[in-house]
């Protein structure tokens, strides 16, 4: 049992054309390496999960991070909040394409629609983990 796992553990590296395409079309486009590798339940149930989330904290005004320089603190929250930002996406390049840079306001609602936006694309994140272990077959 245990050289079970220690032979899963140490399973080689597939190759990367193998995988590369649906982790970046999954970056890109919210469950889009899931519907590449044929995974259309999933790959709808995760697109509109994460277009709701973030398109919630759009309306309800949330803040975009933008890295910030300053104490560690501040650097990185912000620069954490910046990378879960730009998970989501073309729906982060549009909402920054067509303007959208939501001042950061005091108030309950408005600091929830941040976590939101950032919530989208740690959600993000972890369907292209998916993606990618279903594409190098560790996965069914």
């Amino acid at each position: 049992m245990v050289k079970e796992k220690e032979q899963q553990q140490k399973q080689p590296m597939p190759p990367l054309g193998k995988w590369i395409p649906a982790v970046a079309l999954g970056w890109l486009i919210p469950g889009g390496g899931h519907f590449l590798l044929k995974r259309n339940g999933r790959g709808a149930l995760l697109l509109a999960s994460i277009t709701s989330m973030f398109l919630c904290g759009l309306m309800m005004q949330g803040a975009m991070f933008q890295p910030q320089n300053g104490d560690l603190l501040t650097t990185l929250i912000n620069t954490g909040g910046f990378i879960g930002d730009c998970c989501t996406g073309i729906l982060y390049l549009l909402s920054v394409c067509f303007g959208y840079s939501q001042v950061d306001i005091a108030g309950h609602v408005h600091d929830y629609g941040t976590k939101f936006l950032v919530t989208a694309g740690l959600l993000n994140v972890l369907a292209m983990v998916d993606a990618y272990e279903i594409a190098a077959g560790r996965k069914e």
